[in-house]
């Protein structure tokens, strides 16, 4: 049976900066964290689709996607999250490694775990985006009505109602999303990734 002594990484000729330099861009991980219905998703997709009209290469991973396949199977306890959030770190390191620019749309609760991720790639390359809602807006809004049933004692575990949520004390962007508009949100991130250097022209 082999164990870890037996397992070496292999390096490749094609590195990362070769695969990000014809792709005319600096991959990086944009971790959108926030409470259920701050608007994560909803924003991540934008800044995705003004990415796509400046010609470059993205992908989005969602939680609710990521559920239905790669972390089908884990539930929502402590453990599951912190599961959850250890193999979403492992493929959106891969994709910068890609030369990607990898977004994701995560609760991801708990701030060591936001940084176990964030240690696993380059120093520049993690950028914590903090979708600042409060939890009254994000309570009206409730989109699938899920803090409904955690009211209800229905869904246990429901972050926000009786599961905490470490709010990041640094991220490199805070949004504070309450009577904003997504574009203008949107259009906030892109200058951001413009300003470091993540967008070359």
């Amino acid at each position: 049976m082999l164990n870890n002594k037996d397992i070496v990484w292999h390096s490749h000729l094609v590195t990362k900066n070769k695969r990000s330099h014809i792709k005319n861009q600096k991959p990086c991980i944009l971790w959108f964290t926030g409470l259920s219905g701050s608007g994560k998703s909803t924003i991540a997709n934008a800044v995705e689709s003004q990415l796509l009209e400046l010609e470059k290469h993205t992908y989005l991973l969602d939680g609710d996607n990521i559920r239905m396949g790669l972390n089908k199977g884990l539930g929502f306890s402590d453990e599951d999250r912190i599961e959850n959030i250890r193999r979403i770190g492992e493929v959106a390191k891969l994709f910068v490694d890609a030369g990607t620019i990898v977004l994701t749309a995560f609760i991801s609760p708990f701030q060591r775990e936001r940084d176990s991720v964030r240690a696993l790639v380059e120093e520049g390359e993690f950028i914590e985006v903090f979708i600042d809602t409060p939890l009254e807006v994000c309570e009206s809004r409730d989109p699938k009505g899920l803090y409904k049933k955690a009211r209800k004692g229905e869904i246990p575990n429901f972050t926000g109602i009786d599961s905490p949520y470490e709010a990041p004390s640094h991220p490199e962007i805070h949004i504070h999303n309450n009577d904003v508009g997504i574009d203008d949100v949107a259009s906030e991130i892109i200058e951001h990734l413009r300003r470091r250097g993540y967008l070359h022209a």
